[in-house]
């Protein structure tokens, strides 16, 4: 079996398994619990927030929730609650994930303005693109850090830095899911998820830079300051601390990967690619095969055990706008292939992939 779906979730780590099963069997009480079984699982938390702080290169506070598209819908609803009467306009990007993209949607149903831009029409200068765009009636920046999708980068430390230096009271939110443990993000609030870095599902972070306010979006036992009520997942914490402690902090094997992988595509006929070479994160390639529809060629892989994507897992059976924020036709969006690494694929894999690639535009193109 080669797994080359790593952007849309990734096996569990066995430093995450183990640690999930070792916190289920000693450290499975409550964390509001005053006795010493429930200080021990609040020490739990607390040191497994140090450990994703530390990965973030952040201090700050740092909530759990159940993943990032709550930690998305939490900053985007609570800032434009909690600061609606500095503001109404909210800038975003045309390539955002549907957890982003939805609320934005809601928002603006609710009376907000929202601005959408698509890197494609400022694809080397997108921070500054952003930038410009701001004016004094917005309240929240929401900027995703790498594209799930194509892996395009958006430097979001460059572009934090513009936002506070002219503009302190904006607030800057980034979904830095597919760039957690490799890059580096910048925010106010970051939205981070277990289960792309060989954690477990089912939990994620918000990260919020101090002073900074948002109203919460569930209510009850006050939990994680009141902020996101709900008993903590001891478990799915533990787990997702031990798999940021046991990624490695050398990614270079995803550029060799990489490489080789637009190498031997760059050989093949009719095959186009998307992912850009000098803003894309190498765990991600995205690329088109003319005339072959995405779906014929990932199940043709799939007879072969070879698992990728044709896009975002999270636009399964629906059409996603993200290809044409960058540029790319609706006839190569159609026949869109999205490989994405781990640290375990190997070369081999790389060369298995492509040579049933050949396979298959030979036996489909017409």
């Amino acid at each position: 079996m080669i797994y080359l779906d790593n952007a849309a979730t990734t096996r569990p780590c066995d430093e995450a398994v183990k640690a999930a099963s070792d916190a289920a069997r000693d450290t499975f009480a409550n964390a509001s619990s005053l006795h010493k079984m429930g200080i021990n699982s609040e020490k739990l938390i607390n040191n497994a927030k140090q450990v994703i702080l530390k990965r973030l290169g952040c201090e700050g506070e740092l909530l759990f929730t159940s993943g990032a598209t709550e930690s998305n819908n939490l900053a985007l609803f609570g800032i434009a609650e909690a600061y609606k009467r500095r503001g109404n306009t909210i800038i975003s990007t045309a390539a955002e994930h549907p957890s982003v993209a939805r609320a934005l949607d809601r928002l603006e149903k609710l009376g907000y303005n929202v601005i959408r831009l698509a890197p494609k029409d400022a694809p080397d200068n997108f921070e500054e693109y952003i930038f410009n765009a701001i004016t004094p009636d917005t309240i929240l920046v929401s900027c995703m850090t790498v594209n799930n999708e194509i892996g395009y980068i958006t430097d979001t430390p460059k572009l934090y830095r513009m936002i506070k230096r002219k503009y302190p009271d904006v607030i800057f939110h980034t979904d830095a899911v597919q760039g957690f443990c490799r890059i580096l993000a910048a925010g106010d609030l970051i939205s981070v998820s277990a289960h792309k870095v060989h954690g477990f599902k089912g939990i994620g972070a918000l990260y919020a830079a101090r002073g900074v306010r948002f109203a919460p979006m569930i209510y009850g036992g006050g939990q994680q300051k009141n902020l996101r009520s709900g008993t903590e997942p001891i478990e799915l914490i533990a787990a997702f601390s031990a798999a940021v402690e046991a990624y490695p902090t050398d990614n270079s094997h995803y550029d060799t990967l990489n490489k080789l992988l637009r190498d031997r595509l760059s050989a093949l006929p009719n095959v186009k690619i998307n992912s850009p070479r000098d803003r894309g994160i190498s765990g991600i390639l995205s690329f088109s095969v003319d005339g072959v529809h995405s779906e014929i060629m990932l199940h043709f892989l799939e007879e072969e055990e070879i698992y990728v994507s044709s896009g975002s897992a999270c636009s399964k059976g629906k059409v996603s706008s993200v290809p044409d924020a960058f540029g790319i036709s609706a006839k190569d969006a159609d026949s869109t292939i999205r490989v994405s690494f781990s640290h375990e694929n190997t070369a081999e894999d790389i060369d298995k992939l492509v040579n049933r690639l050949e396979q298959g535009i030979k036996r489909f193109r017409r």
